[in-house]
């Protein structure tokens, strides 16, 4: 995954009659690139399915990817994927315009991982460990490797160990601590975004991340 909309289409009954759809597909078939947002969302809002198979197609890796690495569980980031798009389906009648589809969906993927890094807390699993399709554990910090010629393996280890005490000292966060500082160091975006996907201000955000620095700093300092 993603692999296709079969998926929607069975969670969601897509199917049946054509309508808007087939004017949606001509549409498709004539355009160039990338296709607007905004007609999209308006020829969804009309009950135009196909249309929002385009919106999934155009966001889908992005999703499934902000949700891998926020939860780090291959598991938990293919249920929030489905999710996230299955809520932005029966809701889509609400959008009203006044953000990016983009920031949209991402609000809802963070919420639902931090739902999923909530219970996962409550469960007191180790967040530096993810699992496959098959259910195997595979830890993160073996996957790390610098394959480039002539790749210096005392650098490489000092490389690894940070990246261990980092994971480890992230799990001092709280979770909303922890996603914003994902989303801002790891997805490089900017505060107000993050605030808009969180529901909650630029300053709140803000706010949260230097918090979640402060813990951060501490944690590494004990490590040393």
């Amino acid at each position: 995954m993603p692999a296709g909309t079969a998926w929607l289409q069975a969670a969601v009954g897509m199917g049946g009659a054509k309508t808007n759809s087939q004017r949606t597909g001509a549409m498709v078939r004539q355009a160039q690139g990338r296709v607007n947002d905004g007609d999209l969302i308006r020829a969804a809002q009309r009950g135009d399915r196909v249309a929002f198979e385009m919106l999934v197609r155009q966001y889908d890796h992005a999703v499934l990817r902000l949700a891998l690495h926020l939860t780090g569980s291959e598991s938990d980031a293919q249920d929030v994927y489905q999710e996230a798009f299955l809520k932005a389906y029966r809701h889509i009648g609400n959008f009203r315009f006044e953000c990016s589809f983009y920031t949209w969906i991402y609000r809802i993927v963070t919420n639902l991982c931090l739902d999923h890094l909530r219970k996962r807390q409550t469960r007191r699993e180790d967040p530096h460990v993810m699992t496959d399709s098959s259910g195997q554990e595979i830890d993160l910090l073996d996957n790390v490797s610098d394959d480039r010629s002539g790749a210096n393996p005392e650098r490489d280890l000092m490389r690894r160990e940070l990246g261990s005490r980092i994971k480890q000292a992230l799990t001092r966060l709280t979770p909303r601590e922890r996603m914003v500082f994902e989303l801002k160091h790891y997805q490089g975006l900017r505060l107000r975004t993050i605030g808009e996907m969180l529901n909650t201000t630029e300053e709140t955000a803000k706010n949260t991340l230097f918090r979640a620095t402060q813990k951060l700093r501490t944690a590494l300092a004990t490590m040393r």
